[in-house]
Parts: structure tokens; sequence; C-alpha cells
């Protein structure tokens, strides 16, 4: 009853705040609503923000104009957050930091970032979490719920509950810095590897925690401010064409990656590289959504739409019993519009984005990885094209996605498949005929079935024989595996 008393009269005071955001003339819809989230705060700005990578609900217009809430809101006092920085890595602010700023460069909705020097002379970013901000987004996240379960059973296709629960799991990696501070440190460990035109800034961990996270200090041009980067002395072209490269090594080549790659979160430095910051929201794509994303692209590219729909119904992503034939032609239905454009005004990101429409009305799951992704190329696009309208980033990154599609689904890559699938029975096998072993002692136990003992016998003999066909075969594969290798080696 307390429940229901407390969420109503909250309720009441967010329809007063959306009945006069809505009287705002000259808007669209989805901007109104934006501009009632932002007015109702932390939770609601973050929670329409989520919503703005779930155009498969909300429809495109609306997921663009909650995609333009903006992430800022007044600073708290520099009191507060010395005193968290304090009671946080529990020392003298003096004693961490020997010069601290007051004036904070950034406020957004959960954390906001002051500038400060170490004893060794570096300059750092420190990341403060906003005071009572979990107790707020714990209140606002009661309510999400609550409305989720009322309006769940006449809503079903939105999924709300699911949809709110997902949100909850995104929050909670915000809300702990330490997390943020290991997707920076992961993703600079994969990109120093192999593209030195993209830096993470490195985190100092002695001065993080959960509620705050120091790092280097980032000096830039926002990815956005063409002018100066073109003052700079800086090509334009040559920044898309390592946001393309960074992008593309991120999805396919790492399968982790930083989803909100807004001009807000990107800069280049004086050398012409990129610097990222923000990590607080990344992507992850396993093995089979890398390939799966990398024969869709070969599949749009080359034109070759049966082999778009085939890819969907080899993932099992479109039930079987669906027909591939009428699948194909929603494909190119889809493609053919976008794909006959002029090659700087192709949206790859809207051209997935259909796929997905389409899709699901074959009864395809909502892939949320592959939404996010979406999301983050759309993002990307609109830097691209403000660096040069007249440039397709993914043109820039054909050669690479190609290549990478070759080096995979050639004969070298059906055969790392085949290692990587064989290695996987392998790691499994012993858990197998442990499974199997503990099954049969089973139908012997006072409590499971009894059986004669010459049938448990029979059984055994069964299973030892099977053993060794599986061994058999396991060395058969493990044979050929290694004879085509040395072929191929020796080519």
């Amino acid at each position: 009853m307390i429940r229901f008393l407390r969420n109503s009269r909250r309720l009441f005071g967010i329809a007063v705040i959306l009945a006069i955001s809505a009287c705002k003339p000259g808007r669209r819809k989805g901007q109104k609503l934006a501009l009632a989230l932002e007015r109702l705060g932390p939770a609601f700005i973050k929670f329409g923000q989520a919503l703005s990578t779930r155009s498969d609900l909300i429809g495109d217009e609306l997921a663009d104009d909650l995609g333009g809430l903006r992430d800022k809101l007044p600073p708290f006092p520099a009191a507060t957050a010395r005193t968290i920085i304090e009671e946080e890595l529990q020392a003298p602010l003096s004693s961490i930091y020997k010069e601290f700023d007051n004036m904070p460069v950034a406020a957004a909705s959960i954390a906001q970032v002051h500038r400060a020097v170490t004893h060794e002379g570096k300059t750092v970013a420190v990341k403060i979490l906003r005071p009572h901000i979990e107790r707020a987004f714990a209140r606002d996240l009661d309510l999400f719920f609550w409305i989720a379960d009322i309006i769940d059973p006449y809503w079903r296709r939105l999924k709300p509950t699911e949809v709110v629960r997902t949100f909850k799991e995104s929050v909670f990696f915000e809300l702990d810095l330490r997390f943020e501070a290991a997707a920076a440190n992961e993703l600079a460990e994969n990109i120093a590897q192999h593209e030195p035109g993209f830096r993470v800034p490195a985190i100092d961990w002695k001065r993080t925690s959960k509620r705050v996270l120091t790092m280097e200090w980032v000096e830039g041009i926002p990815i956005n401010d063409v002018a100066a980067i073109r003052s700079s002395g800086l090509d334009p072209d040559m920044i898309l064409s390592k946001a393309a490269r960074s992008l593309f090594s991120q999805v396919f080549r790492d399968g982790f990656f930083h989803a909100d790659l807004h001009p807000g979160n990107l800069f280049v430095d004086k050398n012409g590289d990129l610097a990222a910051v923000d990590f607080g929201i990344m992507g992850r794509l396993d093995w089979n959504s890398r390939i799966y994303m990398a024969e869709i692209l070969r599949g749009f590219l080359t034109e070759d739409y049966r082999h778009v729909a085939q890819v969907h119904f080899d993932a099992g992503y479109v039930p079987a019993g669906k027909s591939i034939e009428a699948f194909t032609q929603a494909c190119m239905a889809v493609a053919r519009p976008i794909t006959g454009k002029p090659l700087n005004e192709i949206s790859v990101a809207k051209l997935l984005g259909q796929m997905f429409k389409i899709a699901a009305e074959f009864e395809m799951e909502t892939q949320p990885q592959l939404l996010l992704l979406q999301k983050t190329m759309m993002v990307t696009e609109g830097v691209g094209r403000m660096l040069n309208p007249n440039l397709n980033m993914w043109e820039l990154a054909r050669p690479m996605i190609e290549g990478w599609a070759n080096a995979h689904f050639g004969m070298a890559g059906k055969m790392k498949d085949a290692a990587r699938q064989g290695y996987d029975v392998a790691r499994k096998f012993p858990a197998m005929l442990h499974y199997m072993e503990n099954t049969l002692r089973s139908f012997g136990d006072k409590d499971g079935v009894r059986l004669h003992p010459l049938s448990i016998a029979e059984i055994h003999a069964g299973r030892r024989s099977l053993y060794r066909q599986w061994l058999l075969l396991g060395w058969t594969a493990l044979g050929v595996v290694t004879l085509f290798g040395m072929i191929w080696l020796l080519k």
C-alpha cells in the first residue's frame, strides 16, 4: 500500500510535467518527450537514452528524438566533490592530488568531472558520482517496474518489464566507476596492439574506487569542430579513415566496442590521433554475432540478398518454418532503396535498422547487442558526415570488412573454425562422460530406477563402446585438421 501511494504521487507529478511539455508548440512528440525527461532528472534521462537504442520498439523518429537527450545537469558543489573523494579514497584531498580545480569541466546526469594534478606532476581527469545518485536511481527504478507491471498485460509486444530490467542492468555498471575503469583498460589493451591512431586514456587505479575514477587528461579538439581541425593543419579525411578503422577493429576483431562515441566523447589530439573518453556504455559481440554481422554486410555489399536471408536462417534468428524466398524478397525490398542512393548518402546503420524490423515481422527474436551496435554505427556515421559529407566511412572500411570476411570464410577461416569447434568438443567431452556416468550410476541408487545386473553390465559395455567411437572420431578429426593445416602452411 505504501508503495502504491508513493508511486501514485510520483506518477501524478510526472503527468504534470508531461502535460506542460506537451503544450510546447512547434515540436514533434518525441522532442516534447525528451524535454519532459530532461526535467524529470537523471534516471529519466538515462532511461530515454536507453530507449533511443530500441527503434524496433518505439520507431525511428521517436528513437532519433530521444537520442538527442542532453546528458548535462547543473554541477554539484566542489566541497561535496572533495568530501566524496576523501571518503572513497580514505585520505585527505591534499595527499591525493597536488592541485584540484573547484570548477568542473563537465557535469552529466550521473557524475561530473574535475581537472586535477597528481603529486607525480601528471594532469588527470577526476570523475565523481553525484551524491545520493544510487538512492535516486533505486527510487525511480521502483517506479519504472511498478508502471511496467501495470502495462505489461496490454503492451506485451513492447516487453516493458524486460526493457526496464535491461535498463537496470546497464545502470548497475554506470553506478560503479570501477566497471568503467575496467572497460577503459580492456579497450586500451585491445587497441594498443593494432590501432596506433586511436588511444584510450590510462587509468590511475591508485586513485580509483566505486564512486571516484581518475584517468589521464585528454587534450584535444572535439571531433565535430571541423574548422578547428583544419586550422590545426590536420586532414579531416584522414581522421575519418581512422574512425572507420577503429570502429571496425573494435567490433569485428575484438568484439568489444565503445557504444557512446558521440562528439562530446571523441577528441582529436595534436598528432591527428583519436582519443575517446567516457566508457560507461560499452558493447560486446560474441563470435557468432560478429560472423553474422560480417556476412550481412558482405551480402549487402555484393547485393546477394539470398545470402543475407540464408545467414539469418543459419544463425537461428528466423524460425526454420518461415519461407526463405519471402525473406529474400523482403531483404531486397529494404536494401534496394538505400543502396540505390549516391554512395555518400548510404547509411549502413539505417539499412540494418530496417533489416531488424523486417526480420521481426518474420518472428526474429530481438538481439539487444546488435541494436546497440546499430545505434553506435548511426552516431558514428553522423560524426563522419560532419568531417566530410561527401565521403562514406563504410566505403573506407570496405577493404577491411572484405579482408576480414575472406580470412574467416575462406579455407583458412574454415580451418580455424573447425579447430575452434574441435577444441570446444574436446574441452566439454570429459564433462559429458562424467554426466553419463553419474546418470548410469543413479539407476542403481536406492531412490532411483533399479535394473537387473545384466542390464547394467550391458549399458556399461555400450558406454565403453560409445567412448571408443568418440575417441576414434576425435583423433580422426584432429588428424584431418592437422593434415590440412600442414598443406595450407606449405602452399
